[in-house]
């Protein structure tokens, strides 16, 4: 058996045979496994050959049961954190526990191994020496646009995680607001029998998603690539400026009204008349 010390273990996102050895190695080896879903990690678990004491912990129940994973720690006992795919904290609950167990002074260990983040990252084709990953958009469009318009002049490449339910909503949402040309990747079912990777500009891509309805089945990452310096405003101005353009734009074609908003607020007249046709659109 092994040390009193949390694992945070990665498993496969789809395809078994990423496992790592040493992942198998402390699964096999810890005395309790904390799964999100004890059924679904019951499986790969069993398909691995291992047999171990399964606990129940998920965002529903994890300040509850996160203060008795401690107390097992506490009293000696080793503990795999696993999620129901990926690298547990990416989108999945254990943030609360970790921070706990450091805390206290118990032992947290990394067992890396697979993330949708990451492997749709290597293949995007977008930038990757900086980016900021939001996870999921949020589920009410109201929330869903102010976030993505708190993040239009970010020039990070942007990693969000989607559902089938929701998928073509939160394309029609970033491409309203980021624009019909800002470069995109769509990863879907990373790793999986129906894999694929679409990549294009946003309206393309909404296009072709609209056209096709396998393609909008399954688990989906979506990049987006960060603002070019040739497109950017003065960050202060963002927020009037889409009020401003809201207003010119009643009364006045694009380019008169993103000449008027430019000298007003300062910064490219372009980077005006792309936010003049993202409102328009």
């Amino acid at each position: 058996m092994l040390e009193a010390t949390l694992y945070v273990v990665a498993t496969p996102i789809g395809n078994l045979q990423d496992i790592s050895a040493r992942a198998i190695e402390v699964l096999g080896r810890v005395d309790l496994i904390a799964a999100e879903d004890t059924r679904h990690s019951g499986q790969l678990l069993h398909k691995l050959g291992i047999s171990k004491p399964m606990f129940s912990y998920h965002e529903h129940n994890e300040q509850g049961r996160g203060r008795q994973l401690v107390a097992k720690l506490q009293a000696g006992q080793s503990i795999a954190l696993i999620s129901d795919a990926g690298t547990p904290l990416i989108s999945d609950p254990g943030y609360l526990l970790v921070r706990e167990c450091h805390q206290l002074g118990i032992p947290v260990v990394s067992v890396p191994g697979p993330s949708a983040l990451i492997a749709a990252l290597s293949v995007s084709g977008l930038p990757t020496d900086r980016f900021s990953f939001e996870g999921f958009l949020p589920r009410t469009p109201g929330k869903r646009r102010a976030l993505l318009e708190s993040l239009v002049d970010d020039a990070r490449t942007l990693v969000f995680y989607e559902s089938s339910h929701r998928i073509l909503h939160a394309l029609e949402d970033l491409r309203q607001v980021f624009g019909e040309d800002r470069e995109a990747a769509i990863a879907r079912e990373l790793s999986k029998r129906f894999e694929t990777l679409l990549t294009g500009a946003l309206g393309e891509l909404h296009a072709r998603m609209l056209a096709d309805v396998n393609q909008r089945k399954g688990e989906f990452v979506l990049m987006v690539a960060g603002r070019r310096d040739d497109e950017s405003m003065p960050d202060a101005a963002r927020v009037e400026a889409r009020q401003l353009m809201r207003l010119l734009l009643a009364e006045l074609p694009a380019g008169k009204a993103a000449a008027i908003a430019a000298e007003l607020l300062g910064g490219r007249k372009k980077a005006y008349y792309q936010l003049a046709l993202e409102l328009k659109a």
